[in-house]
């Protein structure tokens, strides 16, 4: 059964996309089955891994506002593309998913969707990572209901703890009142220029909201992080040796690895 992971901040700008893009393809390049599920009406993780987000017939919105109401729409595996990467598959989004929120307003159990159309699909996969909208909204809650973990990007810059607390009262009402199994992750500090006495001051005051959930690796500001997504590639593909790419193998081997031998991760104290 896969092991899951929803990458979350209401915060826009922290780096989500890029953390799940660049550790979904290291996963796969360390032969396992991934799946990335883009739960943000941006899509910028369906076409930074490549996909052409206006040739698409369907996209989540399809599943998550048909998926068991009888209504003629596509099942999953119709929905799920694979990528260039081998191993690696999406179940993409467009901005179709922007209207999900309302379609659902009004529907039972509107925030376990996704959960329950991801159930069928868990057992071909090692890990699924859900990419989710820099919101608070319906969308992040079904985020939440459908994995085991939270990993939380915050990036080294001022105001970087805005909102936080929010976003840890919504896990603990989702692990109140959907999702029991839910466990933080931790934290991982995304742009850090060591050059700036800010950058440090805000990894201090991380770990000293996220003790012990707060991952040593850091990923820097770098040039080709940002370029990559225009070529329809992670990073690690795009530039396997740089600075940005490097990081996230680091961070790859401390979230997931060490998560598998530990049950919790390595982090710092």
């Amino acid at each position: 059964m896969a092991r899951s992971y929803a990458v979350v901040n209401q915060k826009g700008g922290v780096a989500k996309t890029t953390t799940v893009v660049n550790l979904a393809a290291i996963a796969a390049m360390e032969d396992l089955n991934v799946l990335v599920v883009d739960a943000d009406p941006q899509a910028n993780a369906t076409s930074g891994l490549g996909i052409n987000k206006g040739e698409l017939e369907y996209c989540l919105y399809d599943l998550l506002c048909r998926f068991n109401e009888g209504q003629p729409g596509p099942a999953v595996d119709e929905v799920i593309i694979p990528t260039e990467i081998p191993n690696l598959d999406v179940l993409p989004a467009t901005i179709d998913l922007a209207g999900a929120q309302l379609h659902l307003a009004n529907v039972m159990s509107r925030e376990m969707r996704l959960r329950r159309l991801l159930e069928p699909i868990r057992a071909a996969y090692d890990l699924i990572i859900i990419d989710t909208a820099p919101s608070l909204g319906l969308l992040t809650f079904n985020a939440l209901a459908a994995v085991d973990q939270v990993l939380i990007p915050i990036q080294a810059e001022y105001y970087a703890l805005e909102g936080l607390s929010q976003l840890i009262e919504v896990m603990h009402l989702v692990q109140a009142e959907i999702n029991p199994a839910l466990t933080l992750a931790g934290a991982v500090i995304t742009m850090y220029d060591a050059r700036t006495r800010l950058a440090d001051e805000v990894v201090a005051e991380v770990t000293r909201n996220f003790p012990g959930r707060t991952f040593r690796t850091k990923i820097p500001r770098n040039v080709r992080l940002a370029e990559a997504p225009s070529y329809g590639l992670p990073a690690v593909m795009y530039d396997r040796h740089c600075p940005g790419s490097c990081a996230y193998y680091r961070l790859y081997w401390e979230v997931f690895e060490d998560a598998q031998e530990e049950g919790t991760g390595s982090r710092s104290e």
